[in-house]
């Protein structure tokens, strides 16, 4: 087992606290068909990412803010298979309620529908994508997650599942610990990762003097 010692932590969303990938994966090979690109590319690219910025990739001289507005509306209505992550809940329950905070590349909107529809609680210095500029893989996010908790991000630890969340969190400063809910283990090494898990089951708050800020224990069988 591994310890790992830090003052905050900073969760993705989708992946890492809760499985939308059914719903996620529907809406946009909806979207993928109906413009006619391949769903499960535009799927993968659309993982962890801001909507509007895939949208911009395959969709150049559209309107993008209108395409952006369908698709959240689709997202915000699909919340059939929206469930908590395995060891999720029991994570969030274990840290003090000043010591963590999500950073997700959806809007604040379609964040608080789906952490409601997986009975999870919504900090109150939730990140999203409409308080950003420049999303992931920008460390941006991280930072400003970070600036919420009163601390720096080289005193937090980013929990993701996709390759540009890894990176961003590396590029703030934090040490990551990455599931592989989405990416393979070697996908997610090669971004940067420097822990990789199956969820968060893996990880553990010891208890640790208030001057040590938080212990997490990383499990075996990490890969």
């Amino acid at each position: 087992m591994a310890e790992i010692t830090c003052r905050g932590l900073l969760f993705d969303l989708d992946g890492v606290l809760i499985d939308s990938t059914p719903a996620v994966t529907r809406v946009w090979a909806q979207w993928a068909i109906e413009h006619g690109f391949d769903p499960a590319e535009v799927t993968r690219k659309a993982h962890g990412r801001p909507s509007i910025a895939t949208i911009r990739d395959y969709l150049p001289y559209a309107d993008a803010e209108a395409e952006n507005q369908k698709v959240e509306r689709a997202e915000l209505e699909d919340l059939d298979g929206v469930v908590p992550l395995p060891g999720a809940r029991e994570l969030l329950t274990a840290l003090p309620a000043a010591s963590w905070n999500i950073v997700t590349s959806c809007t604040r909107g379609l964040a608080e529908v789906r952490l409601r529809a997986a009975g999870l609680p919504i900090p109150a210095r939730l990140i999203t994508a409409s308080d950003v500029t420049r999303g992931k893989p920008d460390p941006e996010p991280y930072l400003k997650g970070a600036a919420r908790l009163g601390l720096p991000a080289a005193e937090c630890v980013v929990m993701e599942d996709v390759p540009a969340g890894v990176r961003a969190g590396r590029s703030a400063g934090s040490c990551v610990v990455a599931l592989t809910t989405t990416f393979s283990p070697e996908e997610l090494r090669r971004a940067g990762a420097g822990w990789v898990i199956k969820d968060c089951r893996s990880i553990s708050v010891s208890d640790a003097p208030e001057d040590r800020g938080l212990t997490l224990v990383v499990a075996d069988g990490a890969f």
